[in-house]
């Protein structure tokens, strides 16, 4: 969070326990881990926040991707996004907890609609808080050739979603992400700028292996377990209530003895016998067995699955000139200050742009001319690194 005290430390704590608090609790299904994930790493950055009073305040965003058999998993907190781009389509997964956003839930309108609301204010983060709200929404289905993208605002406010969809469903997925910083940066550049970028690249299967042979320590501990259960069902006959109806055969038994002999007290006998047998058979009674009602299966609870915004990012003829006038803007920056660049591999991927551009081939174009931006931002980004230090508190 920029205007809060070390926030690239809290980024890192948070970037550095969730996919291992999450792995911890994964078998608890993605929900329970991943909101156990986000509230303990809160937990943590706000304790060390706590511990140093330099680190008062500290926080940051965050959104977490989890990809399973079943489909995709949102975790998240904060104005960080996440997005799913898939047949021309860029559409946002993750709701931005951030003050117009939430105004606009409230009025129903959309974000865009809301004038004089500041959209630099996010109502919820890790670390200000000992406590935190965590939205986990899924399973979002996969498709082959499906790309998420998850973004800090340092991204997604510069760059405009079409753009990004274009980008990412162009080019592989390290070059689409260092494109798109590049991209940030030139636009301005005010926030810290992260992305990551998954393509879904072949059919998630969730078949189960084959269980191994059993060993013979394992073999010797179901022979056990078995001995258990048979002595657990003998012994399950003899529960309090037959052990009160052979009491009170015995106390017959005593009392006809006493009677027949003279010893006395026989009525105090039987009717104690009377009594042991009376409970013993109530006791039959209450714990005889009966058919066992059929156990009707939880139904299942679906989670709505969200799509916050869409745009089209199907790349057209329009949108490959609009970035043939962006590389002549570069290039004359390049050429203007006589930065080194390697021209031969730019005009090769100029020249490959042009030849598909003239076979109407727009995605091709469109991937040509990125790589040759990407080389120029490059060298941009060298020369302005040199003037920029970054020295953090922590």
């Amino acid at each position: 969070m920029g205007a809060h005290a070390v926030g690239e430390l809290a980024s890192k704590l948070a970037v550095d326990s969730i996919p291992h608090i999450y792995s911890k609790h994964s078998q608890d299904g993605p929900v329970s881990a991943l909101r156990r994930a986000f509230v303990e790493s809160n937990l943590n950055i706000h304790n060390r926040g706590q511990a140093n009073k330099e680190f008062a305040g500290m926080g940051t965003t965050a959104t977490a991707l989890v990809l399973r058999p079943e489909g995709a998993w949102v975790g998240h907190v904060g104005d960080s996004r996440a997005y799913r781009v898939r047949r021309g389509k860029i559409q946002q997964l993750s709701f931005d907890h951030s003050l117009v956003w939430e105004l606009a839930r409230r009025q129903k309108k959309n974000p865009d609609e809301l004038a004089g609301v500041p959209s630099n204010v996010i109502i919820r983060s890790l670390g200000p808080e000992a406590l935190v709200q965590v939205d986990v929404e899924g399973p979002h289905p996969l498709e082959l050739g499906d790309v998420f993208v998850l973004c800090s605002d340092g991204l997604s406010g510069p760059v405009d979603d079409p753009l990004i969809g274009a980008i990412v469903s162009s080019l592989p997925a390290a070059e689409a992400s260092q494109l798109l910083i590049h991209l940030a940066n030139v636009h301005g550049g005010p926030d810290n700028i992260t992305a990551i970028v998954v393509r879904v690249k072949e059919a998630v299967k969730d078949e189960p292996a084959e269980p191994p042979p059993p060993t013979m320590k394992a073999r010797a501990g179901e022979f056990a377990m078995s001995l258990r259960r048979r002595a657990l069902a003998i012994w399950s006959w003899f529960h309090w209530p037959i052990l009160l109806l052979f009491g009170g055969i015995f106390m017959g038994y005593v009392a006809i003895y006493a009677k027949g002999w003279g010893l006395g007290h026989e009525i105090v006998y039987f009717i104690l016998a009377a009594v042991l047998l009376c409970a013993g058979l109530l006791g039959l009674f209450l714990h005889s067995p009966r058919e066992p009602k059929p156990i009707e299966p939880e139904p299942e609870i679906t989670r709505p699955l969200r799509v916050y915004r869409e745009a089209n990012c199907r790349i057209d003829m329009d949108m490959v000139q609009q970035q043939c006038r962006t590389l002549a803007t570069l290039e004359h920056r390049v050429r203007e200050n006589n930065w080194a660049l390697e021209w031969d591999a730019y005009r090769k991927h100029l020249d490959r742009g042009s030849d598909a551009m003239e076979k109407s081939q727009f995605s091709a174009a469109y991937r040509e001319h990125a790589r040759a931006m990407l080389l120029l931002m490059d060298v941009l980004a060298a020369y302005r690194d040199k003037e920029e230090a970054f020295k953090p508190l922590w």
